[in-house]
């Protein structure tokens, strides 16, 4: 069966990447130091398998979904590495090893929720390769005064270092995708702990993002107390926080709760 002959599945998101020159770019990003594995998110027809096979990693494992492609795989893409069929939000981690680099082009349609997962796993995923759609790209990527400035921005700068490495244009892909794509990298940081509770931190961040366009003390005001003080923060906007400050806010909050341990999710709208 060739590569051609595999349908694009509208509902996981398929769309395969044709161009070799930009999966040897993609491959050559990742630098893999220290980790024991090497997971490959969705290979589809296996044009990143192909080019990590060539770098011999210790261990290199292809997580699809996708029973039509795990058959092409296994018929038609040679190399040392192992075929998990299934889900990788419902993968067991532990099994993949202690320190494990991620790499792929993440299906459009689930990856926000990959990066939860791999936010989730953070102590694990030393590093992350991946292609998303540019519009993600660029919420990922932003800073502080940014209007795309997000809920993933926040969370994921508060434990890895970002890099927008190159966009990716729609031609290169079968079926062409409908927005243009970016490749970014992810090196986790140094940080081990915020200084805050972090379950509370995650909760104070989404609830803000929510409700992105009112000042901070609108989203927190279920949060805190009726007799709470005032703090230069809650008259600002999520946009203008850094990571250090959604840190310093949520212990404010954490001492003005009105319940304490207050731990909801807020969501996770983006």
């Amino acid at each position: 069966m060739g590569a051609d002959k595999i349908t694009a599945k509208k509902h996981l998101g398929q769309h395969f990447l044709r161009d070799r020159n930009i999966a040897a770019a993609i491959v050559d990003a990742l630098r893999a130091d220290g980790s024991d594995t090497v997971v490959e998110v969705g290979p589809g027809t296996g044009v990143l398998t192909r080019f990590l096979a060539e770098r011999n990693f210790p261990s290199l494992k292809v997580v699809e979904i996708d029973r039509e492609a795990v058959a092409y795989l296994r018929s038609n893409v040679p190399g040392a590495y192992d075929i998990i069929e299934g889900d990788f939000l419902a993968l067991d981690m532990g099994k993949m090893g202690a320190r494990v680099a991620i790499i792929g082009n993440f299906p459009y349609n689930i990856s926000s929720q990959l990066f939860f997962r791999i936010l989730d796993e953070r102590d694990r995923v030393g590093e992350v390769v991946c292609m998303v759609q540019k519009e993600v790209a660029d919420r990922i990527c932003s800073g502080p005064g940014s209007r795309v400035y997000g809920i993933l921005s926040v969370l994921l700068a508060a434990w890895y270092d970002i890099e927008y490495l190159f966009t990716v244009n729609e031609t290169v892909f079968s079926p062409p995708p409908k927005v243009k794509s970016a490749v970014i990298r992810l090196q986790r940081n140094e940080r081990n702990r915020l200084e805050c509770d972090e379950r509370l931190f995650v909760s104070v961040v989404k609830r803000c993002f929510n409700q992105r366009r009112k000042m901070i003390r609108n989203p927190l005001r279920m949060m805190i107390s009726a007799d709470a003080g005032d703090m230069p923060y809650l008259s600002m906007r999520p946009e203008q926080l850094s990571v250090e400050q959604f840190a310093e806010l949520t212990r404010w909050v954490a001492v003005n709760s009105k319940n304490a341990g207050e731990s909801a999710t807020g969501g996770q709208k983006e």
